[in-house]
């Protein structure tokens, strides 16, 4: 039986490995996904969430063995992992209840209600950058609604999946959650197989390949497909607050963020401090282990990321840009801080999300010109405008499907996690996210 290994991107060394699920095991596990289904939609909304938030009560003792695996599998370093890990565990029982309340039925008239039902079995393809809570944002709705659970993580987070999908099995009924593993052909097996819905996150080229595979048999379908966020910083900006903020958005995660901030366009007149500040800023983030204490940047979760990276850095070195911080080139398994102004249109920078450590800076001396190319993109996940009382203005022309000014992108408590253009097709999160994980029926009695 082919096996799965997890590599350590610090050392390349063998976190551990699990069993390649073979096409005949996922047959098998897509029907017992369909037997367990039928009996999880039979019980009450009430019953199934209390189940679900029993058994993420067995996952209390495993936080710390969640975190280290999360920093072991993709380099996070150990307070970002646990962070994730807690999160997850911590607020399961709120987002329970929020899936609860979206559920309910909704009397439309003296005979008449709106009810949402389960669909069947949801196929769930998670990332390796989040690979607990981006999995648990789509399982949560999922399994509250009445569906089954098929979860394929990413191949380079295999062992935290297992582990964290075995703990919540224990606690559910047979065939009600399931885990298989493997590459790119064991999810789009997945994708073709019966099932009645696939929910993604991950790159845009793979949410076409998904697209095309479920079309046949018209699947339903929940993607977020990655982004190329865009910052514009006004002259009425409070600069100090704004280069600080375009650090953190661009190193989070070792800029391995999917609302990472990629592009940031600053009006001219104040350039030049607004670079000083960016790189005052940029000096306080260390490069290391992820349990070495201090770091903030942890190794890039793969080879492939790496390069993926240095190509677009070389890019634009070729095409003119300034180094102010950091260089072109880089040894795996880091990217170090790295600030990049004069960042042009041409440039992979600009046209491209680049999933690293880089804040990649242009001017403008207009700020229609900035408008004009924070839009010209396939993306639109999250924008972001720092300024004055004129930022809510340039705010509203921005098209994106998460837009703020002075701050991240992201609502507050049960807001949608939403993407326009190709960044998103579908949205998770909310009440109206929720209920895509389910069938609307109208129902007159």
């Amino acid at each position: 039986m082919s096996r799965l290994y997890s590599v350590n991107p610090l050392d390349q060394s063998v976190v551990g490995d699990v069993a390649v699920t073979t096409q005949e095991q996922l047959t098998q596990a897509v029907e017992r996904a369909k037997v367990g289904q039928q009996a999880w939609a039979k019980r009450a909304l009430s019953e199934r969430a209390q189940q679900l938030s029993d058994a993420y009560k067995k996952l209390l003792p495993h936080q710390a063995q969640l975190a280290t695996l999360i920093s072991q599998e993709m380099g996070k370093d150990f307070r970002r992992a646990s962070y994730e890990a807690h999160g997850v565990v911590q607020s399961a029982a709120y987002m329970i209840e929020e899936a609860v309340d979206a559920f309910q039925p909704e009397r439309l008239a003296a005979k008449s209600e709106l009810q949402y039902r389960a669909l069947g079995v949801v196929g769930v393809i998670s990332p390796w950058n989040y690979p607990l809570a981006m999995a648990n944002n789509l399982l949560i709705p999922a399994l509250v609604a009445g569906n089954s659970v098929i979860l394929k993580p990413s191949e380079h987070t295999p062992l935290v999946a297992d582990l964290f999908i075995q703990t919540l099995q224990s606690q559910l009924p047979d065939g009600v959650l399931q885990i298989v593993h493997g590459d790119g052909q064991v999810g789009q097996a997945l994708v073709q197989s019966d099932i009645q819905m696939i929910a993604f996150t991950g790159s845009v080229a793979a949410g076409r390949n998904i697209m095309a595979n479920a079309a046949p048999q018209l699947k339903r379908l929940v993607m977020e497909l990655g982004g190329n966020d865009p910052m514009i910083v006004l002259a009425s900006a409070d600069i100090k607050a704004a280069a600080r903020f375009a650090v953190a958005s661009s190193f989070e995660n070792a800029g391995q963020m999917c609302t990472s901030t990629e592009r940031v366009y600053v009006d001219q007149s104040i350039a030049d401090t607004f670079y000083q500040q960016v790189m005052a800023h940029a000096r306080y983030y260390l490069t290391g282990g992820w349990d070495e204490p201090g770091v903030n940047i942890g190794p890039l979760a793969s080879a492939d990321q790496h390069q993926r990276v240095v190509s677009q850095l070389q890019d634009a070195e070729q095409k003119g840009a300034r180094f102010l911080m950091g260089q072109a080139d880089y040894t795996l398994p880091f990217v170090e801080p790295t600030v990049v102004a004069g960042m042009t249109p041409d440039m992979q920078l600009e046209q491209t999300e680049t999933f690293g450590p880089v804040v990649a800076m242009a001017e403008f001396e207009h700020v229609e010109e900035a408008i004009e190319r924070a839009n010209d993109s396939i993306y639109g996940l999250g924008a972001v405008v720092f300024g004055g009382q004129d930022a809510a203005a340039v705010a509203e022309q921005l098209e994106a499907g998460m837009v703020s000014v002075n701050q991240g992108v992201g609502g507050p408590g049960d807001s949608p996690w939403v993407g326009a253009k190709q960044s998103g097709f579908g949205f998770h999160g909310s009440k109206a996210g929720h209920r895509q994980f389910s069938q609307v029926r109208v129902i007159n009695f």
